[in-house]
């Protein structure tokens, strides 16, 4: 599908107000009290046609594994589902997925984020988780689950770990969740991260995410939780004909787009782009 011009997308960050949607700071802000909360404006670009849910990703449960302390700030983690994602009152689309939801609700997003920062987990908000990089806001991260279309048991490779709360909501939807971090600090703490919450199942490396995971490959959803300026040719080539890749594209001083590429059996694209976003680069080996 043609990508269209999408209205820019207002969110206020703790140091700025970007005129586009934010996954992840480019580094860490000065702490703040409260990070404040100003509307988003609704975008104008096309959408895919609506599908039912797939009775097969809600009954992923079964093969997904749970958080050890799930009712843990639960109040916190089901009003930010309701008022950010599924629900939100700000203009901007709602996550209407109920496996995606259910996912959100179930996940600690406080135990992915560092401990100072706790108090902040559930903030309409991206946070810093140091070495540069940092947990997506709620939003983003609802959104580019809802935006992979899982299937049952899917097999997903994620590009850029980061603190390990993207994996564990992907978690949550299959028990075949591959994710590779270059930071090999954050690498560490994420695995152990979602070792602690109990998704054991979540496979990590430390490696170049550029290259992907050749060995476990082909994948039926590839997302990249970090911007390039190109399509990752091994990324193309380990999608399955039939899977989908979510990304981030357009450099540190260009206005990114998320992309949304389908792999045809014949290999082409099909492409829509969802809208305006802000991300850290995707980092290399040198």
């Amino acid at each position: 599908m043609a990508a269209r011009h999408a209205a820019m997308i207002a969110l206020v960050l703790t140091v700025a107000a970007p005129s586009a949607l934010s996954g992840c700071w480019q580094s860490d802000p000065p702490p703040e009290p409260e990070p404040p909360a100003l509307p988003l404006m609704k975008r104008a670009v096309p959408q895919p046609p609506e599908e039912p849910a797939k009775p097969g990703l809600a009954g992923a449960e079964s093969t997904a594994v749970r958080p050890r302390a799930p009712a843990e700030r639960a109040d916190e983690r089901h009003a930010m589902v309701r008022s950010q994602i599924a629900h939100p009152s700000d203009g901007r689309d709602p996550v209407t997925n109920s496996a995606v939801i259910e996912a959100m609700r179930a996940v600690p997003r406080h135990a992915f984020v560092p401990a100072a920062r706790r108090p902040l987990a559930y903030a309409d908000s991206p946070l810093p988780i140091g070495r540069g990089q940092t947990i997506s806001q709620p939003y983003v991260v609802a959104l580019m689950t809802e935006l992979l279309a899982l299937e049952e048991n899917a097999k997903i490779l994620e590009i850029g770990t980061g603190s390990g709360y993207q994996a564990a909501v992907l978690a949550e939807l299959s028990s075949q969740v591959f994710s590779v971090e270059i930071i090999e600090p954050l690498a560490r703490q994420a695995e152990r991260r979602l070792r602690a919450q109990g998704y054991d199942k979540v496979r990590c490396r430390r490696a170049d995410g550029y290259h992907g995971w050749p060995e476990e490959a082909p994948f039926d959803a590839i997302i990249v939780t970090c911007a390039a300026g190109h399509v990752p040719a091994p990324l193309w080539q380990q999608l399955r004909p039939g899977g989908r890749m979510v990304i981030p594209i357009g450099g540190t001083y260009e206005v990114q787009r998320l992309v949304v590429l389908t792999k045809q059996d014949d290999g082409s694209r099909q492409s829509y782009t969802w809208g305006p976003v802000r991300f850290v680069p995707l980092t290399r080996d040198e």
